[in-house]
């Protein structure tokens, strides 16, 4: 396993200046990631082994960025999230953190460790919804979520899984959805 020797109240994740970020959800596409967080580099894909991906609107309320079910991680034996390390400077923690909800309780930070596909066990910082009610993500938001996953080269098996996750059939405008269009200046 990969020490970065942290101190018993470091950050979740932190490595020096740096932190590992293991991003499951619309954070797997880099245009999304690097909206508010722009020192993130690419580290690799990585699995968490007996957890799996679920959606759903914290304490029952619909996203107003996403209009529908967002993305979190629940233990689950014998299931797999497949996903991207991301190494990303301390700095960049508070606006994770906001992005994230944390202020508002939508995620918890966690530490988990996850293989790389070289058998790399990586300890990194990624975020989980404790109180949440199962719904379908928006179309725009899993649209996000299987870019980002064919952007980084995720399994294809794991690709196909994603691409069958129904949806909720929202079809108005999504804000966070037409910035990173403006940024990869295509139609996802």
């Amino acid at each position: 396993m990969e020490s970065w020797g942290l101190a018993a109240d470091a950050e979740p994740g932190a490595l020096g200046e740096h932190f590992l970020y293991f991003a499951y959800g619309s954070n797997l596409l880099k245009e999304r990631l690097r909206l508010r967080n722009p020192s993130a580099q690419f580290i690799c894909v990585a699995l968490l082994q007996d957890f799996k991906v679920d959606f759903g609107n914290y304490q029952g309320v619909t996203s107003t960025s996403w209009h529908g079910g967002i993305a979190t991680i629940v233990q689950s034996p014998g299931d797999e999230v497949w996903g991207v390390v991301w190494k990303m400077h301390v700095k960049n923690i508070s606006s994770l953190d906001e992005q994230e909800g944390v202020g508002n309780g939508t995620y918890i930070p966690i530490e988990i460790e996850v293989r790389s596909q070289e058998g790399k066990v990586l300890t990194c910082r990624s975020y989980q919804m404790t109180d949440y009610v199962p719904a379908a993500p928006s179309p725009q938001y899993k649209k996000v979520i299987c870019r980002g996953a064919k952007q980084n080269g995720l399994p294809s098996d794991y690709q196909r899984k994603l691409e069958e996750i129904e949806t909720n059939h929202y079809k108005g405008p999504v804000k966070v959805f037409e910035e990173i269009e403006a940024i990869i200046k295509e139609p996802l």
